[in-house]
Order: C-alpha cells, then structure tokens, then sequence
C-alpha cells in the first residue's frame, strides 16, 4: 500500500484584507517556517492558493487560515500525495485572486446559487439545464462534463466578452463549473449582471465533484495548476475524450513540451512521446534548447540557488547560504 505522508490543498476564499502587502509578508513566512510549498495569491480581494506539504504541516496551515476570522469560511480540497507538488514556495499581492477582467464584482454580495456536488449531478441532466464549463481551452480538451457547453477562450479574462454568445440561454437554469469553484464566483455574477436569471455554480468545483459524487459524467481528466498536470476525477462511468497532439488517437496523457521555449501542456501518447521525445511538434523536436525526454512529459524545474525568503522584506529576514 502507498504511503501518502503528504497533502495538496486547494483553496480560496473572498475576503477583504485592507493591508495585503503587510498580510503577503507574514503568510510568507509561516509558508517558509513550516515547510508548505507552492503558489498562493494574496490580493485586496482575498486569497486563491494551491500548496502541499507533510500532513502535520498542512494541518497546521489550514488551522493558521481559519484562525484569521477574515478566512474562517474558508474550505479547503485535499488530496493526499508521495511528495511534495511544488518544488518552491510563492506568495504574490495581484490586484485579482484570478485574472477575470471584472474587479467590480463581490462574490459575497451577489454571486450565482452554489449546488453542492449531489444537488449539481442530479440537476445537471433536466430538459431546461445548460451546462457551462468557464475554463479555458486547455483544461476542457482534456477533460469535461457530458454535454457541457464550452468556451473557446485562451483565458478567464476572456470570459465577459464571450458571455455575448450565450444571449439566446437567458431563459435556461445555467450551471457553471471549474477546477475548484473559485472561477465560476465571477462567472456567476457577471451572468446575473448580464441578464440572466436563473444561475447556479458547482461548489467546489471538479475537485469536490469528483470526491462526493465519484466524478460520475465527468469525461476525461481535470487539469490542475500543480506538478501533477492532470488528476483522475470519474469512478463511475470514465471515459477519454482528449487526443493525442501527434497522431490524434484517444489519450489523456498530459506532457509538458520538451522545448522549453514552447512549454505548452498537450495530451501526448506514449508511442508519440517516444518518437517526438516529448516534443509536440518537429519544429520542437529539433530546437536547439530541448531538454531531454524522460518518458514522463514532466520537467523538474532547476532551483538555481532559490532563496524562499527572497520577497521577505522584513529587517529580521534570514539569510540562506
């Protein structure tokens, strides 16, 4: 049996915090005093973060965001795992926890109506219902609910401006959906901003879908912003739904392009992987920088002396040699 010491969390949480420079540096620092590793996003807005660690350390972690009252709602995703899912630890202010274009809206005060993972599976397939997948074309090529409608965006910026299509949906039941939920706050809002009336988002999106109601119609993978690319999410009924890039046979095979300049995430097959040596194209395949293919697709990153306190300006900062 696998021993899984370690724990991803997945989390966000839309809060206030009128001193974000101030907060990044503190919550740096317990990331770095208690060994979590990953990218957390610290915004006048709230927090969005993904991080992994030793169980008694996330635990930690966890009890240190629900101490604060301004996270005390927050819920976390977790998943247990070998190792670590990040190789560094990154706190950054942004002025949005994700990148959508629309700083203007408050989740906490008006957002769509949050189906919990049973509500949202039996909801899902009634004659009035459409579906909305509001990620980007990366993450639903690979994977996605049965007769979802997706998006052709590169972006979740991109989002208001393609909400112009869905005019004639108006008078549905809409139910949005992403990797953890953080996406469709927004997405929701902006929907009932828009004139529509009867709007709803998957709580907690993919990730708690697939642990509370077994991922059932959820074809093929989720994409995850970790080191493990793509996670199984259907215990159901799975199936594969993306293709190979080379040679367009079914697979879910996620690789990172071995040319570094190019580094785009496609499904690639075993064979083709092989043959391209972790390329997605010729041209990748014969650039002068390719790293050199393992047979996984993925690229540990070189540290290159990385100092975790770099970005701590405190005057008691500590020096690591």
């Amino acid at each position: 049996m696998e021993n899984k010491d370690y724990q991803i969390l997945l989390y966000y949480c839309y809060a206030k915090i009128d001193n974000p420079e101030e907060y990044r540096e503190q919550h740096h620092l317990f990331c770095i005093e208690n060994n979590i590793r990953g990218r957390i996003i610290i915004s006048d807005e709230g927090l969005n973060g993904t991080v992994s660690g030793l169980k008694e350390d996330t635990e930690k972690y966890i009890a240190y965001i629900h101490a604060d009252p301004r996270f005390a709602k927050t819920e976390f995703k977790i998943d247990e795992s070998e190792g670590h899912a990040f190789t560094k630890i990154h706190v950054r202010y942004k002025p949005e926890i994700v990148h959508s274009a629309l700083r203007h809206l408050d989740p906490n005060v008006k957002t769509g109506k949050h189906l919990e993972p049973e509500e949202f599976r039996k909801m899902k397939d009634q004659e009035d219902v459409v579906i909305l997948d509001v990620r980007s074309n990366y993450e639903h090529e690979l994977g996605r609910f049965k007769n979802a409608l997706t998006l052709d965006i590169d972006n979740f910026r991109d989002f208001p401006e393609k909400v112009k299509e869905l005019e004639h949906l108006k008078g549905k039941k809409v139910l949005t959906y992403c990797t953890g939920g953080i996406k469709c706050e927004k997405a929701s809002a902006f929907l009932l901003e828009q004139g529509f009336e009867d709007v709803y988002q998957l709580h907690g999106g993919i990730i708690k879908y697939g642990k509370e109601a077994q991922g059932e119609d959820f074809e093929g993978k989720c994409y995850v912003f970790d080191n493990r690319i793509a996670v199984e999410v259907n215990s159901v009924n799975p199936t594969i739904v993306s293709k190979c890039h080379i040679c367009e046979e079914p697979s879910d095979r996620m690789v990172n392009c071995a040319n570094p300049t190019c580094n785009i995430h496609v499904p690639i097959c075993e064979s083709c992987g092989d043959k391209m040596e972790g390329a997605c194209s010729v041209e990748c395949k014969e650039h002068p920088e390719k790293r050199p293919y393992n047979g996984t697709g993925y690229y540990q990153k070189n540290l290159n002396g990385y100092n975790p306190y770099k970005g701590w300006k405190r005057e008691n900062a500590k020096e690591i040699s």
